[in-house]
């Protein structure tokens, strides 16, 4: 699949509504979150969703994996240097013992698991503006893959361990490539929706 530009950047009336689904008050939450919209937000792990945190190369060489060769992803939010990918509750539990049993070489970064108990911080519902000064200081949360419906296809642990190992060895088999042609936004990818489950 080729990489360009994500266009999911701003979440859903239904896709907030799934976000705060996993608040004890989901319509408080989402009255306050609704009230600035602009801002971050922390919310628990363990009953709507888990998260999985990497560095954000090795996320992004997992994205690549789940969109160019897997199921697609859930909901994917890039936060202070890390990505989260959103996965079904259970995962964060069941991941850490199925990581154990590959065999990882230098390539592999630390893999933090947010289950029961842990709590996230999630990027605005919507885009910041480039241009606004006070939106700056939230230019380093922002959804990769926003979530746009009540209901989203999260992966398990097996996806996401499969989803580690390829991003692994791509990142261990990949050579330094060099073109003498001026590129794009290298950084910039493509994700078609429409392959969620």
């Amino acid at each position: 699949m080729s990489s360009a530009s994500l266009h999911a950047s701003a979440v859903t009336a239904e896709g907030a509504a799934w976000l705060v689904s996993a608040e004890t008050y989901p319509r408080s939450a989402l009255a306050l979150w609704r009230s600035a919209p602009a801002a971050p937000a922390v919310l628990p792990c363990g009953s709507a969703f888990d998260v999985v945190s990497v560095p954000a190369v090795f996320g992004r060489r997992m994205l690549d994996r789940l969109w160019a060769e897997g199921p697609g992803s859930g909901p994917v939010a890039a936060h202070r240097g890390r990505v989260l990918l959103f996965a079904a509750p259970g995962t964060a539990q069941r991941l850490p013992a199925l990581l154990e049993w590959e065999e990882w070489g230098p390539a592999v970064p630390s893999v933090l698991c947010h289950g029961t108990g842990d709590a996230v911080t999630v990027p605005p519902l919507t885009a910041a503006d480039a241009s606004d000064p006070a939106s700056g200081r939230h230019l380093g949360s922002r959804w990769l893959v926003a979530p746009d419906t009540r209901h989203p296809w999260l992966p398990g642990p097996e996806v996401m361990l499969w989803a580690c190992v390829r991003a692994a060895r791509s990142a261990t088999s990949s050579a330094v490539r060099i073109s003498i042609f001026p590129g794009g936004d290298q950084s910039a990818k493509v994700y078609d929706v429409s392959r969620r489950r």
